[in-house]
């Protein structure tokens, strides 16, 4: 395995959570502007120092690179154990990427305990970088629940009227769920002679019986973060209720935890029992793409309508994990990056709008493209995205996940082909009610064009949804090798 002299991987890890603390050190209510600029030099750093991951990796191996391994609690043998495949990487620079999204997103909005607001942000990217580079399952599961903590804080301190619903809920649908799990990695350890190392329990000889009790207890805690059909119902309340930040961030990384940890836990630890009930998981995705797609289209608040947009697209997700082609894998990490940059970008416009009328409803817009023409100029870009045009990332993804259902079973491939019509049906509905026509009211015609900050913002969200959608081999190149090895793995009969 590659390894490097320099720790890129905890210093991208802890540097937001060291930027997190500084801020709150350094934060007053009374003048947040030195707590804003050293949130966005955090942020920034976080950034950067996830880049030389990139430019040192090597393309050519599965193999897991730039890895570290300390002893951590040496009487459980639980390791400090980091590294990054072709499948993590994006993963973990789409999160640094992020965080500077966030803190520019709030940075006029947010105007009561902003120290705190920014903190919470900064050290929740390093807990979700940990998710996606931890090679130590104990450690995984630390900072998988760690996220939780300051998620709950944003939504609860920082969200609409009904916060405090929305983040009890959010926390105890997603906390029972991984309760299981804890159970599940204690049994692995068991079994595999006192070991959390991940790659170790990848190869356990499990029985058919062991596998099954491994794959309900993981996907209990792995199927509410993504959120699968049926239980997908605390993600609505958590969007409506939260900041456009914590959207953003809970839309475009948080959900991926769940979807990422498919790929390092349940389909490799228990591939017997994810072919066996691989036509179940594909029904359930199924529903997910068509069902939610529809419910998405009588939705009358902005937020929720693409809040269930993103469980119709992470139905594309699971979908293309239980295809058990390269194909519909590759469409589904795909799919999983575009709608971290797509699904951040909807809220955002949606924030921008919210900023300057207060309100979410549909009916209360009309004709704002008389008024703000460069916005509607990204919103119409974005919202096209989230139809799955050709040319965005939003088509990349879904369309080579239909071609891997395709490959699977016809009829599969032909449904969720279908369920691109009611992304273009929420999506273009919404669009064409809130921006076209005549101005709607007066509250319509007051409203101003996006600022610089704005501007910036939208446009970087823009260029990512544009890059990947018309040069998606430049992120397929790295994770091919990464896919095509756990394909084979999973394709090896552990009985």
């Amino acid at each position: 395995m590659a390894s490097t002299s320099i720790p890129w991987l905890t210093l991208s890890i802890f540097v937001p959570i060291v930027f997190g603390l500084l801020v709150l050190l350094i934060g007053r209510d009374d003048n947040p502007g030195p707590a804003r600029v050293l949130a966005l030099i955090g942020s920034i750093a976080g950034f950067l120092v996830t880049l030389p991951l990139y430019t040192g990796f090597n393309p050519h191996t599965a193999d897991m690179q730039f890895v570290e391994n300390t002893p951590w609690i040496e009487t459980f043998n639980l390791n400090y154990h980091l590294g990054i495949d072709g499948i993590s990487i994006w993963f973990i620079l789409l999160t640094s990427f992020i965080t500077v999204i966030v803190v520019l997103a709030g940075w006029e909005v947010i105007k009561s305990r902003v120290a705190q607001y920014m903190a919470a942000f900064l050290i929740l990217s390093g807990l979700m970088i940990g998710v996606f580079c931890a090679l130590d399952g104990m450690l995984f599961y630390v900072f998988f629940e760690a996220t939780l903590i300051p998620m709950y804080i944003i939504i609860g301190a920082w969200g609409g009227p009904n916060r405090v619903y929305a983040a009890l809920k959010f926390f105890l649908y997603t906390l029972m769920g991984s309760l299981l799990t804890l159970i599940a990695y204690i049994y692995l350890w068991h079994e595999s002679n006192g070991s959390f190392d991940i790659a170790t329990w990848q190869h356990l000889k499990l029985n058919y019986s062991q596998q099954i009790f491994i794959f309900i207890a993981l996907l209990a805690a792995f199927a509410v973060k993504v959120p699968m059909w049926p239980i997908h119902t605390w993600l609505p309340d958590a969007h409506v209720e939260a900041p456009t930040g914590g959207s953003i961030v809970l839309a475009a990384v948080m959900l991926k935890l769940g979807c990422y940890a498919f790929l390092r836990f349940l389909l490799p630890i228990a591939p017997d029992a994810s072919h066996s009930l691989a036509g179940f998981m594909i029904v359930l995705s199924l529903i997910a793409i068509v069902y939610i797609g529809l419910v998405a289209i009588v939705q009358d608040d902005m937020k929720k309508l693409v809040a269930y947009s993103s469980v119709a697209h992470m139905g594309y997700v699971t979908l293309g994990f239980f295809l058990f082609n390269v194909t519909g894998m590759e469409g589904a990490i795909i799919q999983m990056l575009s709608h971290g940059f797509v699904s951040g970008a909807m809220f955002m416009c949606i924030g921008v709008m919210y900023d300057r009328l207060h309100t979410r409803r549909i009916d209360a817009y009309g004709g704002i493209i008389n008024r703000m023409p460069k916005f509607v100029t990204f919103f119409v870009l974005f919202s096209m995205a989230n139809a799955g045009l050709p040319g965005t990332s939003g088509f990349v993804g879904e369309f080579t996940v239909i071609l891997g259902a395709v490959q699977y079973n016809f009829w599969v491939g032909l449904l969720a082909a279908t369920a691109l019509i009611w992304g273009a049906g929420y999506s273009l509905w919404m669009l064409k009610r809130v921006a076209y026509g005549p101005v709607a009211n007066d509250h319509v015609s007051g409203m101003k064009d996006i600022n610089a900050r704005e501007y910036l913002v939208l446009g970087l969200l823009a260029i990512m949804v544009l890059f990947l959608g018309i040069f998606p081999s430049f992120f397929t190149d790295l994770m091919h090798p990464s896919v095509s090895a756990l394909m084979q793995h999973v394709a090896i009969s552990k009985l």
